[in-house]
């Protein structure tokens, strides 16, 4: 074997080599017989192949000439592919291996390929397969393959075969104990993940990006940021992975100060900036309200695929620029870029925001003619949406009776909302029933209907609707608006009075109250669910989440620093009548990012045009 590695001219094979130099080395060895040696062979394969994934064929037509390819070759093409683009390529060389004229037989080595190929597959099936054949050889037990069984495992979101496969390992090492980690993570098994990442008595960064990553995918995104803080003072070096878990905690809080942080953190440690961190980076400024940083970084990177520029169009639309969303999937297209299904989402949304009905449609109908896209329950909830928002009801429910899948309650949503904008009452009811239909308990649908009946003062079905949601145990959830305020994430609960500056917001809504009705604010109650006095309606108003938001940050940010708030449901009437009246009472900027849209208030206007 070390007559193999140190072989001169094959370790002249690394990742920087160019093709016509491959050529070259190759003819060198054919003129001086170097490749009259299986062994050598096998050799110059596997450095070909692990050089480049586009000298993978290259390496194949190597093998090819082989007589008799040793199974060291053949397991070097399987754990190629296996981490390529076409990880399914590795069983053709399995098969080799099994039909192989010199009797060759799988060994640890190849198993545990396969195990990889099938998770970069993630094919159940396959997957399961494969398990069985390492059971049946006798490859259970060994470390590696169970390793990459339970990251297998993960991929496939079986938590439980995990837990199964890392219990049965004797004395789990360290990269064993780093994949049930990164599994459980990635499974939403966060409380589990972390024990074991704290029983670990060595941690790499794998361990601390898994961790990371798992905190942020199931929403904790603050414990998130607060591991990566304790990463840093551990003095554990830092990467791009790690980057792109916290700028998406980053992104999920509405934490701008924290993301800018993040940015710069990159900038000034030379982190590379590869395609996927690029994009998240844009995906942060665009969620975090600031489009203009967002383009600023989008046409800074060096390399954008379509992820890149869908993320920027998805920006703009959520922020309801639609024309600048078409405007940017023209240029897009002018750059060469083919658009896919998450692309046309985006511009579906752009349309709908700015409701350009004609244009949505035919850019709807372009994703099958020209791109050939079939648009899928999203696509065609767009399209709806996109109707119903600009008054087109009929149609929208035409859409959805011809819709070739079953539409899903986001769908009847769109109806439901335009329903109550539009003040078609028999239409909200039939939305509302069909989407308590599909989600038995969306209490979203209950307050809608509740808010339609109100608005018509039919207190009766109002009376019935509460009873409704309380026989099936439905509860409203609780309204939350998050803020950033000189880097430190608050938390705003509808009715809570816990953050340590209550009194003095209590006390400062009161006076911002007062200017309201000064300048002829009068409370919209139609959100409040029950036949109570205006006074007492009006009170319950005060209580919602963004209000305490709005004033904290009034009272804590300066006058020229926008109002960013982060809220998890969607904004009432009041709320948003309220924002735009204190946006231009204390000529101050409020972004609100709500369940569905942001709402940009500025000098009495609103981004959404009354239509969220």
């Amino acid at each position: 074997m070390s007559r193999i590695v140190k072989h001169p001219v094959i370790a002249l094979l690394d990742s920087s080599i160019t093709f016509k130099e491959v050529r070259q080395i190759h003819a060198k060895l054919l003129v001086d017989g170097t490749l009259n040696d299986d062994h050598l062979v096998g050799q110059f394969v596997k450095a070909v192949a692990l050089s480049d994934q586009k000298y993978l064929d290259y390496a194949n037509q190597i093998l090819d000439r082989s007589v008799k390819p040793t199974l060291f070759a053949l397991n070097s093409m399987i754990r190629a592919h296996c981490k390529s683009p076409v990880p399914e390529k590795s069983f053709e060389f399995y098969r080799k291996i099994l039909r192989s004229s010199n009797d060759l037989k799988p060994d640890n080595y190849t198993v545990n390929f396969l195990v990889q190929a099938c998770t970069g597959m993630g094919m159940r099936e396959t997957g399961l397969q494969v398990h069985g054949t390492t059971i049946r050889r006798g490859f259970d037990n060994d470390p590696h393959v169970q390793t990459g069984l339970i990251s297998l495992y993960a991929e496939l979101g079986c938590p439980d075969s995990c837990h199964k496969l890392f219990d049965s390992v004797s004395c789990p090492d360290f990269v064993c104990r780093t994949a049930m980690v990164t599994a459980c993570a990635r499974c939403g098994d966060v409380g589990f993940a972390r024990k074991l990442f704290e029983e670990m008595p060595e941690k790499d960064p794998i361990a601390w990006n898994a961790m990371i990553s798992g905190y942020a995918q199931v929403g904790e995104s603050r414990e998130a940021l607060d591991l990566f803080h304790l990463m840093q003072l551990e003095g554990v070096k830092v990467n791009a992975v790690s980057m792109i878990s916290v700028l998406s905690a980053c992104t999920q809080l509405g934490a701008l100060d924290q993301g800018r942080w993040a940015h710069s953190y990159i900038e000034r440690n030379k982190i590379k900036i590869t395609v996927r961190l690029g994009t998240t980076l844009v995906d942060l400024y665009a969620k975090c309200g600031d489009m203009k940083k967002a383009m600023e970084v989008f046409w800074g990177l060096e390399e954008k695929n379509v992820y890149t520029w869908s993320s920027a169009l998805n920006g703009f639309a959520m922020n309801g620029f639609g024309e600048k969303c078409l405007e940017l999937f023209s240029l897009m297209k002018q750059d060469g870029v083919t658009p896919n299904a998450v692309t046309f989402v985006s511009v579906l949304r752009g349309c709908s925001v700015v409701g350009l009905v004609d244009e949505g449609q035919r850019h709807f109908d372009s994703m099958r003619s020209e791109f050939g896209i079939e648009p899928q329950l999203d696509h065609y909830g767009c399209l709806v949406d996109l109707y119903a928002r600009a008054g087109h009801l009929e149609d929208a429910v035409r859409i959805i009776q011809q819709m070739p899948m079953k539409p899903h309650a986001a769908v009847w949503s769109s109806v439901l909302h335009a329903s109550r904008m539009y003040k078609n009452l028999e239409l909200g009811v039939l939305a509302s029933k069909k989407m308590l239909e599909l989600e038995t308990t969306n209490h979203g649908a209950y307050v809608m209907l509740s808010n339609i009946y109100a608005d018509s003062e039919n207190w009766d079905n109002v009376s019935h609707v509460r009873q409704s949601m309380k026989s099936r145990g439905v509860r409203k959830e609780p309204g939350c608006s998050v803020m950033e305020v000189n880097g430190e994430v608050h938390e705003f609960f509808v009715g809570d009075k816990s953050h340590p500056r209550y009194t003095e917001i209590e006390a400062f809504w009161k006076e911002i109250s007062r200017r309201l009705r000064l300048a002829g604010y009068k409370a919209d109650t139609s959100p409040v669910m029950f036949d109570i006095d205006e006074e007492e309606k009006e009170d319950a108003l005060c209580l919602h989440s963004e209000k305490a938001a709005i004033a904290f940050g009034i009272m804590s940010l300066k006058e020229d620093v926008p109002i960013r708030i982060v809220k998890n449901l969607r904004v009432c009437g009041d709320c948003h009548q309220v924002s735009m009246m204190i946006s231009k009472i204390f000529d101050r900027e409020i972004i609100v990012r709500d369940r569905n849209r942001f709402h940009h208030f500025k000098d009495g206007h609103c981004s959404c045009n009354g239509f969220w």
